[in-house]
């Protein structure tokens, strides 16, 4: 690096386990807590792809899914690693988070304290950044791992350039590009890296010495400028496809919005009051005031770095990291409907700490402060945060406490209301969650503004969901209906309304808005599944038996994927789809998921092994599974049972006469 470190091993070992510690201590809660309905089951549990585990077919789609709506595949595979090694408990992904935390925030300290020489300060810059309230939402939600993992993969490249500009040479320039690379497949914000080397060039590296050095390391950078460039191109056409919320709100909005959301976040460091996951956006309710005082307050704080930089270098460094790494997700190419978001201070942030820490202590040194007045405000202000942020890190105890609070700190917030509609759906409570939704359809359609269809489709869906179970089934229709109409795109809400028309018996209306759910999610288990049970009804055995087979490639231990396509191959009247070996297999492995537990499995079984003419098993089958139905109390099923047990013997195969004929 660029200095050797000045402080003892003893000094070091202190200062990491001090920080280790305080992360434990702060984030440590999280292992008991679970997922959240916000983006976890987009991400993991919901993700068939990553539920799924680590397999060589997820690592390849990684790189191309794009069911999340972003590229960062290094993030879904380690998704993919936690569900491997923990399964579904969400206790497991958590440690994954806050144990990618405490690397990043060591590797922080061994660079900042290395390259600057400054161990102390470096110390603190870290213990700030490990326990600012504001990292909670990057700790403690699963599906914002992209931050934690992102840190690491970018303090390994500032450590890599350091050991790179101390003396260059291919290798470790290509090191220093394979880091990068990491971060940007870990989260695409990363793609303003290159100008962060640049300004270290500046301070601490102190390579710039006139604009001939500042145009030489400049060309230095073109190949990460070349990553990022592509990097962010791909994520466009990503968002463009999925017709998500880029450049949903009128550019004017943003940019005002902006303006004041870099002057909150500076607040926030301050004043970490008041958080919560989802800020509804202002809109164009902004006074003209803000918006002209947060302008004026950014160019005079710009003028006033540079005016000082020969100075305090530091100052200019920390506060152009804090303004650059902001660019990708200030707002002005929007995705989501959120006004500011705690997590996009995870990275900038630390260029302000360095900034503030860096001047207090040249101050301080300037007036003769004694170290230990020093000392004792900075532990005081390390435990102060910890405390707010261990109390931030309760609220992500689960879904229910998460946007209770979010309710209690934010105005108008129909997204909170819209999510905890769905707390109470899920835990049956219909009552409950019909107030919510209807109290956040009743915030969202205030706005006329078309701006926001995404989200009131959103909204008109899950109110759907509500009605349904209620019994309510035309106006659940009425419901869907409306957020297709609002969201073509909405794949949940075609599969919703598919569900309502196949439930009333319009099975071709199913049909078509199954297909359309599969145009835009086209490996999804659940639509894959229920399509191809509709086409059994209408007969299209092919199609229906290709379906099942798509639903599982995606979970290959679908109870009902695998009984009913058994079934299909073996009691369908068309000659051409029946396969007993097919069949047989299928049916092995259908029992072996359910530990030969339920009677009618155990009949698909038996109708296999006969469709197959292996009719001694099939009447052993048989009345295993009639006996199973009678302990059960499932006397009706024993009998159908044993009158197909009775075709067995005669060595005859079951022919469904329930199925319609072939189409």
């Amino acid at each position: 690096m660029n200095r050797p470190p000045t402080e003892s091993n003893r000094a070091w070992f202190a200062v990491c386990g001090a920080i280790v510690v305080l992360i434990w201590i702060v984030f440590g809660q999280t292992l008991t807590h679970g997922f959240v309905n916000y983006d976890d089951k987009t991400y993991v549990y919901g993700n068939s792809l990553v539920s799924s585990g680590l397999t060589v077919h997820g690592i390849g789609q990684a790189f191309v899914d794009i069911y999340t709506k972003n590229w960062h595949p290094l993030t879904i595979i380690s998704h993919m690693i936690d569900c491997q090694i923990f399964g579904l408990k969400a206790g497991g992904h958590h440690f994954t988070n806050v144990l990618l935390h405490t690397v990043a925030v060591l590797l922080l300290f061994v660079f900042l304290a290395r390259a600057t020489g400054r161990f102390w300060c470096a110390g603190f810059v870290s213990a700030i950044f490990a326990i600012h309230p504001l990292r909670v939402e990057s700790v403690a939600w699963i599906a914002e791992r992209k931050d934690v993992l992102s840190g690491v993969f970018f303090f390994l490249t500032l450590i890599g350039y350091a050991r790179y500009a101390r003396r260059a040479s291919l290798g470790r320039y290509l090191a220093v590009a394979a880091l990068f690379a990491g971060g940007l497949m870990s989260k695409v914000m990363l793609v303003t890296t290159p100008a962060i080397l640049l300004l270290l060039d500046y301070w601490p590296l102190d390579r710039i010495r006139d604009l001939k050095s500042l145009w030489r390391l400049t060309i230095e950078k073109l190949p990460l400028i070349a990553m990022s460039i592509l990097c962010s191109a791909i994520t466009f056409i990503l968002q463009v496809r999925t017709q998500e919320s880029i450049g949903q709100l009128p550019l004017s909005w943003r940019l005002q919005n902006a303006l004041v959301t870099c002057i909150t976040y500076i607040w926030q460091i301050f004043w970490p009051a008041n958080l919560a996951v989802f800020y509804p956006h202002p809109d164009d309710r902004l006074a003209f005031w803000q918006v002209g005082l947060a302008g004026l307050f950014l160019i005079a704080a710009t003028w006033a770095v540079f005016a000082v930089r020969k100075r305090y270098p530091y100052l200019l460094v920390g506060w152009l990291w804090y303004l650059i790494m902001l660019i990708p997700v200030i707002g002005i190419v929007e995705v989501g409907v959120q006004g500011h978001a705690d997590r996009y201070t995870y990275l900038p942030h630390i260029g302000l700490y360095i900034a503030l820490t860096w001047l207090i202590a040249d101050v301080s040194a300037a007036f003769r402060v004694p170290k230990h007045v020093i000392g004792t405000a900075a532990v005081g202000v390390v435990i102060v945060l910890a405390t707010c942020a261990w109390k931030q890190t309760t609220y992500w105890k689960n879904s229910d406490s998460l946007w209770t609070h979010t309710l209690a700190v934010t105005q108008n917030n129909d997204v909170a209301l819209t999510n905890l509609g769905n707390v109470f759906l899920d835990r049956g409570q219909l009552d409950q969650a019909l107030s919510y939704l209807q109290r956040a359809l009743a915030i969202r359609s205030a706005s006329k503004d078309q701006h926001y269809n995404l989200s009131l489709a959103i909204i008109h869906d899950t109110m759907g969901n509500v009605l349904a179970r209620i019994g309510r089934v035309d106006e659940a229709l009425e419901h869907f209906r409306q957020a297709v109409d609002l969201r073509p795109d909405f794949p949940d809400a075609h599969y919703n309304l598919g569900v309502v028309l196949f439930r009333k018996g319009d099975i071709d209306g199913a049909i078509a808005q199954w297909r359309m759910t599969l145009s835009l999610h086209p490996n999804d288990p659940g639509t894959n599944t229920s399509l191809a049970n509709a086409l059994v009804q209408k007969g299209l055995f092919r199609e229906a038996v290709a379906h099942y087979q798509v639903a599982l490639q995606s979970e290959p231990d679908s109870e009902a994927s695998l009984n009913n396509l058994a079934w299909i191959l073996s009691a369908a009247p068309d000659d051409s789809v029946r396969n007993g070996a097919a069949a047989v297999q299928l049916a092995i492995r259908l029992n072996q998921v359910t530990h030969d537990s339920n009677p009618s499995f155990i009949r698909t079984l038996a109708a296999a092994y006969a469709e197959a003419g292996q009719f001694d098993k099939a009447i052993e089958t048989g009345q295993t599974a009639s006996g199973l139905a009678n302990a059960q109390g499932q006397h009706e099923l024993a009998g159908k049972i044993e009158e197909e047990t009775g075709q067995y013997r005669q060595h005859l195969p079951f022919r469904d006469p329930t199925l319609p004929n072939a189409q």
